[in-house]
């Protein structure tokens, strides 16, 4: 087997072309033991881990046939193979594709009645020290074999030392890829079309299983491989004189994983053209104008003031799972967001009723008591009833939580309120802590016991950025101690995590498997490189970035088919997941069950990373995400639905996330308009919003449009716009002289709108243009 790169013949070692056909004359069990892991509280995982553990996942089922064609002939273009085994005929194709691709069809003929699944041949084995990079496209990744099951398989840190079978459902990409030390790049894809629906007709299908996907075949051996029918799944079970029949395609690169990806994403699946589908029913700005006006009513935001031991804190209802919780938890979730609102909107509302109680909930939060816990944030969430502030999933506090809730938030309101010396002190408290809990190789503990104090989830690294509070401190405070400690952190972070493709999420609910805290790693490290200007910040946040990409779906191919949702008929499109990132994907993660999210905080930082790359892939799925997704929010708020299976529901028992939707839909609009000016308009950013990703905050400052400094302003009060692929971000000149509005076109295709009555403004595919009014206020 040889590749050509680069005008020259490439050698790949090892080739074997060997096939493999499942066999089981009974339909194998679906559960598996579910020993080792999680612990029983981890009860969203623990149906799903047993699952993971079933004979057909970890490819233990049937019996395996292992053989070599007995005949060939070229026919045409194609040259067609034929092989016997006891149970079943199996002939193929194999032809070349215009791109390279080598495509082929199988087709099994039964011998005798059971259930089938045959595996894509072995293209070439690639040895274990010969490895550079495996993934399997939501699921795993890295640069090594990694002999521990459960942060293997289950958090996906590296490759599983045993060949599991991936299910389709939290593949986001379908192309299993093998990347040699020898610059070699190794991908086998389904054609379009034989993986799950996840919405095949009325009801959601997201559990049907009909591609596995694997980087080993059942030998063990190291090769991309994908299997069809999955053994005992739909399609699977055959009689004689039936027949099954599928497509798939080989790829190879000389270039890295990414270009092999890259491939399958645009040239197979289409991803990109997909994006001329895309309609809104109602645009972002006008979206984030009716959330403004759902979060200024008490009564459908949630808002609540309470007494905490004599300070009046404010917070939002929050009737998702808290340990402990009588349906009495409160939370804030996005402080940069709200004070942004506030600033840009002027709305006395959120000035006057709901700032000050917000921040008192801040400060009540913090333990300011001499202790080991002195600066931390002793609780994500507030139980009214029992007056205390209580962790999301267990009895323990975490770095990464006096990060998000200490010093994110409180230097997110030092960005707007500067002068709060005493809030600057209770900022400094806190990344003294961090200091102090910071190891001496630069990481951190993933939790520590409250009554104890000792470590926990010790199986566990601290792979996320934990180190961002002190990067923010050091903004903030301009210590230079807080700089070493940042730094000292990163760079701890890019060793044993970035170089190795390994990351840990930030839900306590799920035990931390990876999430969107791995698009956070990318914007920290981005935010390290605009501070410190050192390359390898810049380049660490890039590669971050791009294994980002596998947590984005890319299938299945979005079309026009006619779906029905609750009653309602809507195009595929519409309800499409192809585009939407997971919460948390993987083995464990709750897409699984739920699907993806629709909240898109990692828009904004793809559109800078296209700018940074010039790698268009980052724009369309920051656009996928973003645009033309109005199936999934509510009508009558503006607020979307966060899991993809409750449609529009709208927030649920989530109100707080409408703070979080504001926030990822300015900092993906901003980011657009940087990145189609050429940086001609920008504003100053703030930091990143705890959790759900790598949005961060603006308005704090001025920013520029065309060398005019301006301050953003809320238009919904004097403007309309139109046409809903239309988007307006308005801002005031800062003498009060000029009024500029700023257009987007969020499609491919040319748009023209009317605002202020009857002027016209026309706009280019993913074009932007400027009105500059001559303001008579000040």
């Amino acid at each position: 087997m040889e590749l050509r790169v680069s005008g020259r013949w490439v050698e790949v070692e090892k080739p074997s072309g060997e096939y493999t056909l499942l066999y089981s004359a009974d339909k194998p069990a679906e559960i598996g033991d579910g020993g080792g892991f999680p612990e029983p509280v981890y009860h969203y995982q623990t149906h799903i881990w047993e699952q993971a553990r079933g004979p057909v996942a970890m490819n233990t089922a049937g019996e395996a046939y292992y053989f070599y064609p007995r005949s060939g002939a070229a026919v045409g273009t194609a040259i067609h193979f034929i092989a016997e085994t006891p149970v079943a005929v199996v002939t193929t194709e194999w032809r070349l594709a215009d791109d390279g691709d080598v495509l082929v069809t199988e087709r099994v003929a039964p011998r005798r009645p059971g259930y089938f699944s045959m595996s894509s041949p072995s293209l070439a084995r690639v040895g274990r020290d010969d490895l550079a990079w495996g993934v399997v496209p939501g699921y795993c990744q890295g640069n090594a074999v990694n002999r521990d099951l459960v942060t293997a398989y289950g958090y996906g840190q590296g490759i599983p030392d045993r060949p599991v079978i991936y299910r389709d459902r939290c593949a986001s990409t379908l192309c299993p890829i093998i990347t040699t030390h020898g610059g070699v790049s190794l991908g086998v894809m389904p054609e379009p079309g034989i993986a799950r629906d996840p919405w095949r007709s009325d009801s959601s299908t997201q559990q049907d299983w009909q591609v596995g996907l694997s980087l080993m075949n059942r030998r063990g051996e190291l090769t991309p491989t994908i299997y069809h029918p999955v053994l005992g799944e739909r399609g699977s079970l055959l009689h004689p004189g039936g027949e099954l029949a599928w497509s798939f395609r080989y790829t190879a690169s000389g270039g890295g994983w990414d270009a092999v990806l890259h491939h399958s994403v645009e040239d197979v699946y289409h991803f990109g053209d997909s994006l001329a589908l895309r309609r809104n029913r109602q645009s972002l700005t006008r979206r984030v104008q009716r959330m403004m006006d759902y979060l200024s009513e008490t009564s459908t935001s949630m808002w609540h003031v309470e007494d905490d031991h004599g300070v009046l804190i404010g917070a939002q209802s929050y009737l998702g799972g808290v340990v402990g919780s009588q349906r009495d938890a409160m939370k804030n979730s996005d402080y940069g967001a709200m004070w942004m609102t506030a600033a840009i909107s002027g709305r006395p509302w959120f000035r006057d009723s709901v700032l000050p109680y917000a921040l008192n909930f801040k400060l009540q939060q913090q333990q300011v008591s001499d202790g080991f816990f002195r600066g931390a944030a002793i609780g994500q969430y507030y139980l009214a009833k029992q007056k205390k502030f209580v962790e999301e999933w267990g009895d323990f506090i975490e770095p990464i939580s006096l990060t998000y809730y200490t010093l994110v938030d409180m230097g997110n309101i030092l960005l707007f309120d500067p002068g709060n010396r005493a809030l600057r002190e209770r900022l400094r408290m806190g990344a003294d802590l961090l200091l102090q809990w910071q190891k001496a190789d630069g990481s951190w503990a993933v939790a520590y016991d409250r009554r104890t104090h000792q470590a926990l989830f010790t199986d566990l690294e601290d792979l996320r950025p934990t180190f961002y509070g002190l990067l923010v401190a050091w903004r903030i405070l301009k210590d230079d101690k807080y700089r070493a400690g940042a730094e000292k952190g990163a760079r701890w972070l890019i060793r044993h995590s970035v170089d190795q493709g390994r990351f840990l999420g930030v839900c306590g609910d799920s035990r931390y498997v990876p999430d969107f805290a791995t698009a956070q790693t990318a914007q920290a490290l981005l935010d390290m490189y605009d501070l410190t200007h050192r390359q390898e910040y810049l380049d660490a946040a890039i590669r971050t970035g791009r294994m980002y990409t596998t947590s984005i779906y890319t299938q299945p191919v979005a079309s026009r088919a006619l779906k029905t949702v609750r009653g309602r008929v809507r195009e595929d499109w519409e309800i499409s997941q192809s585009g939407l990132s997971f919460e948390h994907g993987g083995t464990l993660g709750s897409a699984n069950n739920n699907g993806p999210i629709a909240l898109c905080s990692h828009a904004g930082l793809f559109i800078r990373l296209a700018g940074l790359t010039h790698d268009t892939l980052f724009a369309e799925m920051a656009r996928a995400a973003a645009i033309g997704r109005d199936a999934f929010v509510d009508s009558a708020t503006s607020v979307a639905s966060y899991y993809w299976n409750t449609m529009n529901r709208g927030a649920g028992p989530f109100p707080h996330h409408a703070w979080w939707q504001i926030g990822w839909i300015t900092d993906y609009l901003l980011a657009e308009a940087e990145l189609r000016s050429g940086g001609r308009i920008r504003w100053p950013r703030g930091f990143m919003t705890p959790k759900v990703g790598p949005h961060e905050s603006v308005g704090f400052a001025p920013g520029v449009v065309n060398g005019v400094s301006a301050r953003l302003v809320d238009s919904s009060g004097f403007l309309a716009v139109e046409n809903p692929d239309v988007e307006v971000i308005t801002a005031r000149s800062v003498d009060g002289g000029r009024l500029f509005l700023v257009f987007l076109n969020d499609t491919p295709k040319s748009q023209e709108t009317v605002y202020l009555g009857t002027r016209k403004v026309r706009l280019a595919p993913y074009g932007i243009e400027v009105v500059n009014i001559v303001s008579t206020e000040k």
